[in-house]
C-alpha cells in the first residue's frame, strides 16, 4: 500500500466514514431483531428491515447477504451476551456453589427478563430454520455446554469432589440448558409471566444446585 493510501485510510474522514458503517450495521441487526421478535421470523421480509432502519433495501444487502445472514449474525451477538454474562457471575463467585445460583438468577433477571426479544429469536424463531441456521445453533448450544462442562470441573476441582462417574458432569451440562431454555419458554414465550419469574427460576436453581451435588461419588 503506498503512503498515499495509508494516509487516506487512516484520515479523520476514513474514521467517520468507519463509524457511520458501524452504525448502519447495528441500527439495521436492531431492526431485525425487533421485527423478527415481534413479527416473526418470516413474516419480517427484507423490505420490512431496510424500512424500519429507514436505508434502501440494497444497503441491507450490502451488509447482510440474505435474511439467514441477519439471522445467524444475531444469534451470535445473543449467544455471546448470555456466555459473557453468565460466565462472568460465576467467576465473580470464585467457582463455587453458590455461583451456580448466581449465574442462572443473572441469566434469568438480567438476560431474560431485561431482553425478552432476544430470548423470542435465540429459542422460538431461530428454530426450524434452514439447516445452515440449525447447524450454528448447534455450535452455539455446544459451545455453552463445554461452558458449563468447564465449571463443573471447576468447582469440583475446588471443593476436592470427583465425579460418580464419568458422563454425570455432560448429563448435567445439558439437563442444566434444557432447565434454562425450557422455564425461558414457558414463561415468556408461551405464557406472559414475567413477574413470576425471578421466583421460577429461583426454584429451578434450587433443583439444578441439588443435582449438581448429586453428581459427588458416593464415598465422599
Amino acid at each position: 500500500m503506498s503512503q498515499l493510501a495509508k494516509n487516506l485510510e487512516n484520515s479523520p474522514t476514513a474514521a467517520r466514514r468507519q463509524r457511520e458503517r458501524e452504525a448502519r450495521y447495528q441500527t439495521i441487526l436492531a431492526c431485525a431483531e425487533d421485527l423478527f421478535a415481534s413479527e416473526g421470523y418470516h413474516a419480517a421480509s427484507m423490505e420490512k428491515i431496510a424500512r424500519k432502519a429507514e436505508v434502501s433495501v440494497g444497503t441491507v444487502y450490502f451488509y447482510f447477504k440474505n435474511k439467514e445472514d441477519l439471522l445467524v449474525k444475531l444469534l451470535n451477538d445473543i449467544s455471546f451476551h448470555i456466555r459473557e454474562l453468565v460466565g462472568k457471575e460465576f467467576s465473580r463467585s470464585e467457582a463455587t456453589l453458590s455461583g451456580f445460583e448466581k449465574a442462572g438468577l443473572a441469566f434469568f433477571n438480567e438476560f431474560c427478563l431485561k431482553h425478552p426479544e432476544k430470548i423470542a429469536i435465540f429459542f422460538r424463531e431461530s428454530v426450524g430454520q434452514s439447516a445452515e441456521v440449525e447447524i450454528q445453533r448447534k455450535k452455539i448450544f455446544d459451545k455453552i455446554i463445554t461452558d458449563i462442562l468447564g465449571a463443573l470441573s471447576r468447582l469440583f476441582d475446588k471443593m476436592g469432589w470427583t465425579f460418580k462417574n464419568p458422563l454425570a458432569p455432560e448429563v448435567m451440562a445439558v439437563s442444566i440448558v434444557g432447565m434454562y431454555e425450557r422455564v425461558a419458554y414457558q414463561y415468556l414465550i408461551w405464557q406472559d409471566r414475567s413477574s413470576e419469574l425471578a421466583q421460577v427460576g429461583q426454584d429451578a436453581l434450587d433443583f439444578i444446585v441439588g443435582g449438581v451435588q448429586s453428581l459427588r461419588a458416593e464415598s465422599e
